[in-house]
């Protein structure tokens, strides 16, 4: 088989486009391929597909192609222009690209796969031998073209987080489809503003589709809830692992202050809660088999820090209820214990809880939680981590929607081929 036959099958190239020539340049570890077309071709005009004959040509353009046994191949053709009545002289599509393309839609699928695997640019770039700027913008049309092929769905159970942009208080606010497991939608700040952009952008069909969101008990996201989502006051279930969070910090705090206490009294205690602090925060069932023995140990002395951590534990029970009023009764009692426990910190915990909770029982009808944002959050940090960090935001939010955002992010050719 001759060499523009083979690639006449490779390409896909069909009719009226044909292989003419193929250049093998070995020093440069390249091939180039010359197409062209049949002269008595016609063409549909690119604005309203109407067809007609060939005009003139552009000048003769490169697009890069999949490599050939590690050889960079690259394309090269004059595509044809045409002379519409309506729309004017406008240039016809490359079956093989899309408009304005530096690679073959092959190609940029290929770009598309490395970025996912690699997980940053400059990662899948030294492996494909093309710029950064060409493998950012890749993953920015990508990002593009999957929101504007997005179709709007009413989405059952949202969930709404934060993740830290950079240190210093700099946020953004991620909403995602519990169900789906996917980021819907990334905002600047952690303010009412950005959820409710989110959420003022959704039709009432879609609004009153939200049968539950889950959040933390950040006012300004449950505000913008109450204000765009009907009966939100209903529907937003306060996560769980945000409350047992605040409920860790109590008894890290308790631990700090007698673990102070035990080191300026002296004697053989004064080093007894050193080296404790994830022993306190995991639950029960977390901690490691070789250390369980010294929880124990620890929970049996008179140790307000074990008193602390009793109270969280029992507080873990609220979630197997399934019904409202006897989630109701089991707080209440954890409740009256709890501001009887002579721990500022777990009393003020308590007091919190007891102010928001009908959104915490509320996860008897809706039993969902933040865990998949969560999840999404943690993805997010390895992406953050793996680029050193993003200068841009703008930038830190396409490549949350590039490995998050459930897009269809693959291009399609302009024509066929």
């Amino acid at each position: 088989m001759r060499d523009t036959e083979l690639y006449q099958q490779i390409l896909g190239i069909n009719t009226p486009w044909n292989v003419e020539r193929v250049e093998l340049v070995i020093a440069d570890k390249r091939v180039d391929i010359h197409l062209t077309h049949k002269p008595e071709a016609t063409w549909a005009c690119p604005t309203c597909g109407k067809t007609m004959p060939l005009y003139d040509h552009s000048d003769q353009r490169s697009w890069r192609h999949l490599d050939t046994c590690q050889f960079q191949t690259f394309l090269h053709a004059s595509v044809p222009r045409v002379e519409c009545t309506e729309h004017g002289v406008g240039q016809v599509s490359a079956p093989w690209a899309l408009p304005h393309g530096r690679f073959t839609a092959l190609f940029e699928r290929w770009i598309i796969d490395v970025l996912h695997e690699t997980g940053t640019v400059s990662g899948a770039v030294a492996l494909l031998g093309i710029t950064w700027d060409e493998g950012w913008g890749v993953m920015d049309r990508a990002v593009k073209r999957g929101q504007k092929r997005k179709v709007a769905k009413v989405i059952e159970h949202l969930g709404v987080d934060e993740k830290a942009f950079r240190k210093g208080h700099s946020y953004v606010t991620v909403v995602c489809d519990i169900d789906k497991a996917t980021v819907e939608h990334v905002a600047d700040d952690r303010t009412s503003q950005s959820l409710g952009a989110y959420l003022g952008g959704l039709s009432q069909k879609q609004l009153w589709g939200i049968k539950a969101i889950a959040m933390d008990m950040w006012d300004p996201y449950f505000k913008a809830a109450c204000e765009h989502i009907p009966l939100a006051e209903f529907r937003v279930v306060f996560d769980r692992f945000h409350i047992m969070k605040h409920m860790g910090e109590a008894v890290d705090k308790v631990r700090r202050q007698e673990h102070r206490e035990l080191k300026a009294a002296g004697g053989k205690d004064a080093e007894k809660l050193t080296g404790t602090r994830y022993l306190w925060l995991s639950g029960e069932e977390n901690v490691p088999p070789e250390k369980r023995a010294r929880l124990r140990e620890l929970v049996r002395e008179v140790l307000r820090v074990g008193r602390a951590w009793a109270w969280k534990e029992s507080l873990r029970d609220l979630w197997s209820y399934t019904t409202e009023g006897w989630a109701r009764r089991f707080f209440s009692d954890w409740y009256a214990g709890a501001i009887r426990s002579r721990l500022e910190p777990v009393k003020k915990v308590a007091r919190m809880l007891k102010s928001r909770l009908e959104n915490i029982v509320s996860y008897c009808r809706y039993p969902i939680t933040n865990g998949v944002a969560e999840g999404l959050n943690s993805k997010i940090m390895t992406i953050k981590r793996k680029a050193c960090g993003f200068a841009n935001r703008e930038h830190f939010k396409t490549a949350i929607y590039f490995h998050c955002g459930g897009l269809s992010l693959y291009p399609e050719p302009s024509g066929g081929g």
